[in-house]
């Protein structure tokens, strides 16, 4: 067995209503002053509200930061951190999808350390310390309350991430109340974003993929293949939701320690560019990109598509039934009502060939993929999804 490292969040809490309680599952460690962060449209819900009197009961005030966008800039991470610096914050709350997370972990770095984003950029640059952080995600797809990777999108589009153990919260909070109801369109997108790291994970060339990252990535396709679609047609199925938010935090765990590749790279130029949403840039690039692994994958594929799709299990043939969860997958994402080409979201095929010169600047996520993927590869990837 090769050596490995897996690091993973400190404590783990998952508990119907458990943002209600934030406060005491806090206990104190972000201090007495902490910044929220999160995003206007869940304010304007109220979907902070118990949170938020949780801490004030629990002696913790709150500055909250409610300006994160999809696909968040490093315009409004340094607006966080200014936020937090004026308030004299001792700990930072992360609320919300992924964008928000992700803005969270920055501003607690930036706020602890005071170090330059320039320099932190990367895979393990970022010096630390950061302030305490706790992370209640309210989207099942990102799993970034496990995960030690932050995306900022900084100038002409392009996202960059930072990349450190130091990023992992201290606390992550998995409350599945927050996510009833979330919008069909949102939890199709966020679910397909949580089976495609549970799938780029286990298939990563990284040489840190371990036995951990393979066993987590199988539990959540069980978890994720077999609820996706009751927690999209029924917003306030409960047990599908927690099913959901759980699978995702499996996945992120995995490709967190056996990092994802080529889908995530060639979704990266269509949410700069595009600001389609993240979910959706790699559930239109996902069957396209498994179809070129295929001569790289095609046992691992075989491997894991009857954890997604059980009835796969059937099939004997290696060839066939990796070609078939290929197939299922693309069927699913049309079931889901997602938009199924690149042309749906209005990417011209004008575009692709610099949308395929922007993805080859993801060289740190290319290099897990199982086959090589070359600028002309990117580009007859995106054409095939086009």
């Amino acid at each position: 067995m090769e050596p490995f490292v897996f690091a993973t969040t400190a404590r783990i809490v998952f508990r119907p209503g458990g943002a209600s309680d934030l406060g005491r599952i806090v206990d104190g460690r972000c201090g007495s002053r902490v910044l929220l962060v999160t995003d206007a449209g869940l304010r304007r819900l109220g979907l902070c509200d118990a949170a938020l009197k949780s801490l004030s009961e629990a002696g913790v005030s709150a500055t909250v930061f409610d300006a994160v966008e999809a696909d968040p800039s490093l315009a409004t991470v340094l607006k966080a951190v200014q936020t937090g610096q004026a308030a004299g914050v001792t700990g930072v709350v992360g609320f919300g999808g992924g964008s928000s997370l992700d803005v969270a972990k920055i501003a607690a770095l930036l706020l602890g350390s005071g170090e330059d984003i320039d320099e932190a950029w990367g895979v393990g640059n970022a010096k630390g310390p950061r302030k305490p952080l706790v992370l209640v995600p309210t989207t099942a797809g990102t799993g970034s309350e496990v995960t030690p990777v932050s995306i900022i999108t900084v100038e002409a589009d392009e996202k960059r991430g930072v990349s450190s153990p130091i990023l992992l919260p201290d606390i992550a909070v998995l409350d599945p109340d927050l996510t009833l109801g979330l919008p069909p369109a949102i939890t199709a997108a966020t679910g397909i974003d949580a089976m495609v790291h549970a799938i780029e994970a286990y298939a990563s060339l990284n040489a840190n993929n371990n036995p951990l990252s393979k066993m987590l990535a199988r539990q959540a396709l069980q978890l994720l293949g077999a609820n996706i679609e009751r927690a999209v047609l029924d917003g306030a199925d409960r047990e599908a939701r927690g099913a959901m938010l759980l699978g995702s935090m499996l996945a992120g765990q995995a490709f967190a320690n056996s990092p994802v590749a080529a889908v995530h790279a060639l979704a990266y130029p269509i949410g700069g560019r595009f600001h389609v949403p993240h979910g959706l840039s790699n559930a239109l690039v996902l069957p396209h990109v498994m179809r070129f692994n295929v001569p790289h994958a095609e046992t691992a594929y075989a491997d894991i598509a009857v954890d997604a799709f059980p009835h796969l299990a059937g099939e004997r043939d290696i060839k066939t039934r990796c070609r078939a969860f290929i197939d299922c997958l693309e069927g699913l994402s049309a079931r889901l009502a997602l938009p199924q080409r690149l042309r749906d979201v209005g990417i011209g095929e004008e575009h692709l060939p610099a949308m395929a010169a922007d993805a080859m600047k993801q060289t740190r996520l290319l290099v897990n993929n199982p086959r090589p993927v070359g600028e002309s590869d990117a580009l007859a990837i995106y054409k095939a999804a086009w």
